[in-house]
């Protein structure tokens, strides 16, 4: 039995590795990038393949994904892997992988700059172009963005700059991508308790405190807050949101 296959980047933690998990539980295989974690990586691995959804595969791959040099063996190694699944090509594309950054405008370097840039924009931007070919049509792309591109928190301009232009890029996306039926759309969290930052919305109680103040349900969010709502956004289900960016932060700064 074939079941419909994702590539998630970031898989390994937060809201990727929910993101992974839900799939799975919804019967759709992964191909999940991790940067260096391979441990972590292979923990995930371990555990979808513990909730023994009956054809449900998944496959850790390593890929810095602001090096877009590397793209081209990364995409050849996916080919490799659909074919020993006996799969003709990829059903989703999830581009969550990302870093974080705090820095005032004024004392923003260009090599954090740059950094944000090849992860953020850049990375995103021809990862997606590389693996067009593969992606199947009628497929669907997800792009994650942030609650940071609607409401500021200053030292966050660079990386939501970033995400702020890759919610444009998805809309066009889109629209360039209609005449194939593949759907694109970008989802924002907003603050997650997560190891991103640091951990800082997770483990800094005032932070905690402050993001719960803010937002309508009176707490942060959670990774399974986010990876079911993505697993649901791709499923056929929600087939004719396209080109949308949506915010799933509980409410926060309404």
């Amino acid at each position: 039995m074939s079941t419909s296959i994702a590539l998630v980047t970031g898989g390994s933690r937060g809201l990727g590795r929910s993101t992974v998990i839900n799939l799975a539980k919804r019967g759709i295989s992964s191909i999940f990038t991790y940067h260096s974690n391979d441990a972590a990586a292979q923990a995930v691995v371990a555990e979808v393949e513990a909730l023994d959804v009956a054809g449900v595969k998944v496959k850790a791959l390593a890929l810095d994904t602001g090096d877009v040099s590397a793209f081209a063996a990364f995409v050849a190694e996916i080919k490799t892997q659909l074919t020993q699944w006996q799969a003709d090509g990829l059903d989703y594309l999830v581009n969550n992988a990302g870093t974080s950054h705090h820095n005032a405008i004024v004392s923003t370097t260009e090599e954090e700059f740059d950094g944000l840039f090849n992860v953020h924009l850049k990375g995103v931007f021809f990862l997606t172009q590389a693996l067009l070919p593969v992606l199947k049509d009628n497929g669907r792309i997800v792009n994650i963005s942030s609650g940071l591109t609607r409401f500021c928190v200053p030292g966050s301009a660079s990386y939501a700059a970033m995400k702020g232009a890759i919610e444009v890029f998805t809309r066009y996306l889109a629209k360039e991508l209609g005449e194939r039926g593949i759907r694109a759309n970008t989802v924002a969290p907003g603050a997650i308790e997560t190891d991103f930052s640091g951990g800082t919305v997770r483990d800094n109680p005032e932070v905690n405190r402050m993001v719960a103040s803010m937002t309508a349900l009176g707490r942060p969010g959670l990774p399974e807050d986010i990876g079911p709502m993505i697993a649901a956004l791709l499923s056929e289900d929600n087939r004719w949101i396209n080109g949308q960016r949506i915010e799933v932060s509980g409410g926060m700064v309404l």
